[in-house]
């Protein structure tokens, strides 16, 4: 029987970890894929504090190394379900089955798709969502970036170094990203950018060998011949198995205040896959630290 479970091994689930620890609880860490979560795909952190640069993976592995140090027991399993005991909870993993007092959801959220169709199958084919992860495969060739946001934004700006040529495409009228990161990319003799355009169809016979795309404004539709495309449109949280344990919104995130505390007693959430209006590696942290000294409270008052 453990104290606290937590879900997920992000920022968020690493720093509830930390300081579920330091209050003497047994904690178990769930993760199914990456410690570190979605800052791992970012090769340069400058918003954390106490670090002037540093990569995302590098900032994981301090973390992952911190509560380890602490006596975190890890677990890497799928978690498909949660079962609520009232007093205990059965955490319930495609590895098997665990028993604790409290559970702290921090799930993260996940790339968003563009819903087409032969997206699917695309993807690894073409279909990108990670300049960092995948940029190098297209040194030389022609690509995308679909998103006017920070994210897309700075894909564009990393392919830009090793790609011939980086296209934005962008749905509105303007980026909706900070106007550095534009200004930095408008320099750039081999970025261009398409506004009010939505990508129709994904073109191509065994890989990805263009885009259709179409003028919201005209409705003319045009094709783009190219070899890549990064889709950079957002995230959206994983949180369906959890649908009938904690109320959930209409985009599916966990409905929770900045307490952490969900509808459910002994259910705590935190980072991004919760209710909120700014995610960010500090918020996430900051997250982490609350719902961990709530199950904490939580605890104390079983």
């Amino acid at each position: 029987m453990y104290d606290i479970a937590i879900v997920g091994a992000g920022p968020a689930g690493m720093t509830a970890a930390l300081y579920a620890l330091r209050a003497d609880k047994k904690v178990l860490l769930i993760e199914k894929e990456n410690f570190g979560g979605q800052i791992t795909y970012s090769p340069k952190v400058e918003n954390y504090p106490t670090q002037m640069q540093i990569s995302g993976s590098e900032l994981a592995q301090m973390m992952l190394d911190q509560v380890m140090e602490h006596g975190a027991v890890i677990e890497l399993a799928e978690v498909t379900g949660i079962v609520n005991h009232g007093d205990t909870k059965t955490v319930v993993t495609d590895m098997g089955e665990f028993e604790a007092k409290a559970v702290i959801l921090a799930t993260g959220s996940k790339h968003r798709h563009l819903g087409l169709s032969r997206e699917e199958e695309f993807i690894g084919n073409g279909i990108s969502f990670c300049a960092v992860c995948d940029g190098a495969f297209f040194s030389g060739t022609d690509v995308a970036v679909v998103g006017g946001g920070n994210t897309a934004l700075q894909e564009a700006l990393m392919l830009s170094e090793y790609c011939t040529h980086v296209t934005v495409i962008q749905n509105l009228s303007f980026m909706t990203g900070e106007a550095r990161l534009l200004s930095a990319l408008e320099k750039k003799e081999n970025v261009s950018f398409i506004y009010d355009t939505t990508v129709t169809e994904f073109l191509g016979e065994n890989k990805l060998e263009g885009l259709r795309l179409q003028n919201s404004k005209t409705g003319e539709s045009h094709s783009l011949v190219l070899e890549g495309v990064f889709i950079a449109i957002g995230q959206q949280p994983d949180n369906q198995r959890f649908a009938e344990l904690t109320a959930l919104n209409e985009i599916g995130y966990i409905i929770a205040d900045e307490r952490c505390m969900t509808d459910t007693d002994g259910i705590f959430v935190a980072g991004d896959c919760r209710t909120k209006a700014i995610r960010q590696v500090t918020t996430a942290a900051a997250d982490g630290s609350i719902a961990a000294l709530a199950a904490c409270r939580y605890l104390e008052n079983l």
